[in-house]
């Protein structure tokens, strides 16, 4: 995943001309071999499920190096030789590599995930600064997915009684673009939910645009393969005036049945819920303005995607947990139908199951395969989509439980300063004071905001104003 991302984050963005670009391609590529070659040498065992991942990225990579380069060379500009050249020797060390997993780590591939329940109370004490160990963190997350259980089936009833809420939920599915409104419909939602924002003084939104591309030509081939972001973090440091938000393709000479299935899945609550408010509005996107500019360069890094997560696991519980919050205060103010509200506490559901996975998972109390059955037995996850989450939890310790964490602590942090700011409470003083502090976590942000002393390895900061 890093080795290929390093040739596609090269021509995701503009940021220098096309022949630069290629030339800095050139020399990764030329590299790779011998990154795979060391790789192969470090290797003894891995967990299967690991194995088999890195088996489908070497398939994304093969496929970009192949149709991807083709289309680069031949369509968009990038016509030096040497480039095309490099793409072949890269994609021999990607074909090796992949035959190495298949022919020898398969075999002898094991089945254990754990990072244990002492190294996973460490990063919940030293990545996210909680005070809670991973014990309590699954208490509390399965006390909370019982209760969004209650609240769906509540919620159900009072949309049509005697109607589950799946099948309220799948008719979410019909209510799509036609295909010549697909591509301007992120748009629309974009600027609707930004005028409604603003209106309501929820926050200082900056003038900070996005225009919506389908996912590049050359990318197409790869991107089922690989941890592709539709939205990815604008580079921290370069001067923003655009940000690139990629949609599935649409496209009016694709088959009618692979129109329609593209479109179900991309319905219009997901464009406004998951890609704008989430992703690409109030959520992602302006929280990665403010943390661009917070005084703490860690607070500017933390968030950035890069291949499989973000750069700093210390900016999750901030990154995710203020995007989840983001689409329950749009939920607040009404934004919502009724049957996107719904889907909303489904999508709570599934976070607090997220955070059990998580916790259960690498303290050795839930297995793989067990952990793939309380997905789809307790938050109601397809086999498949069970199955790709459980890998993701398995490699990322603390990874999965910081969106119901960071989203429960800012709805607290809010609560206890509205009471003590009084009169002098608002959302949009709140919203900017929280975010102003950029990617850190959450537990630290709230003593900062309310005056508490910070120790970290004896150091004491000094508390800003």
């Amino acid at each position: 995943g890093e080795a290929v991302f390093s040739i596609i984050s090269l021509f995701l963005r503009d940021y220098a001309p096309i022949r630069e670009r290629a030339e800095a391609a050139t020399e990764r590529m030329l590299a790779i071999p011998e990154l795979l070659r060391q790789g192969s040498a470090n290797l003894k065992r891995a967990p299967r499920a690991w194995v088999e991942k890195g088996i489908n990225e070497c398939t994304g990579a093969i496929a970009l190096l192949t149709e991807g380069v083709d289309i680069l060379f031949e369509r968009h500009g990038v016509n030096d030789p040497a480039f095309f050249s490099a793409a072949r020797v890269a994609r021999e060390g990607f074909r090796i590599f992949k035959h190495d997993l298949q022919e020898r780590l398969l075999a002898t591939a094991h089945d254990h995930y754990a990072c244990g329940a002492e190294a996973f109370d460490m990063l919940l004490r030293t990545g996210h600064c909680l005070e809670m160990d991973g014990a309590a963190v699954e208490a509390y997350a399965r006390a909370r997915l019982e209760e969004a259980r209650r609240n769906l089936a509540a919620m159900a009833e009072q949309i049509e009684p005697g109607t589950p809420a799946e099948q309220l939920l799948a008719r979410l599915q019909d209510d799509h673009p036609a295909q010549p409104d697909y591509y301007p419909a992120f748009q629309a939602e974009f600027d609707a939910a930004r005028t409604y924002a603003i209106e309501r003084e929820l926050l200082t939104w900056p003038d900070y645009p996005i225009v919506f591309e389908p996912i590049p030509d050359w990318a197409r081939a790869a991107q089922p393969y690989l941890y592709f972001l539709f939205y990815r973090a604008p580079a921290p440091f370069d001067p923003h005036v655009v940000q690139r938000y990629l949609m599935t393709p649409v496209e009016p000479d694709m088959p009618a049945e692979e129109q329609m299935r593209r479109l179900r899945a991309t319905n219009r609550s997901q464009i406004r819920l998951n890609h704008i408010i989430h992703h690409g509005g109030i959520g992602h996107h302006v929280q990665n303005w403010w943390a661009y500019r917070a005084e703490s360069r860690i607070a500017r890094v933390a968030a950035v995607d890069c291949a499989l997560r973000i750069a700093m696991l210390c900016g999750g519980t901030m990154a995710e947990g203020w995007a989840c919050y983001a689409v329950d205060l749009m939920g607040e103010q009404g934004y919502f139908t009724p049957l996107e509200a719904l889907s909303e506490q489904q999508s709570l559901a599934r976070m607090a199951a997220r955070a059990v996975v998580d916790c259960g998972l690498h303290r050795g109390t839930l297995s793989f395969d067990a952990a793939v059955a309380f997905y789809r037995d307790e938050a109601s996850m397809p086999e498949q989509a069970a199955r790709t989450e459980v890998i993701k939890n398995s490699m990322f310790p603390g990874a999965a439980m910081m969106y119901l964490i960071g989203t429960d602590a800012i709805h607290t942090l809010r609560r206890d300063l509205q009471d003590r700011w009084g009169a002098e409470f608002s959302l949009r003083r709140f919203h900017d004071a929280f975010l102003a502090h950029g990617s850190l976590p959450v537990a630290l942000v709230a003593k900062l905001m309310q005056g508490e002393p910070i120790t970290l390895d004896g150091y004491v900061p000094p508390l800003s104003g």
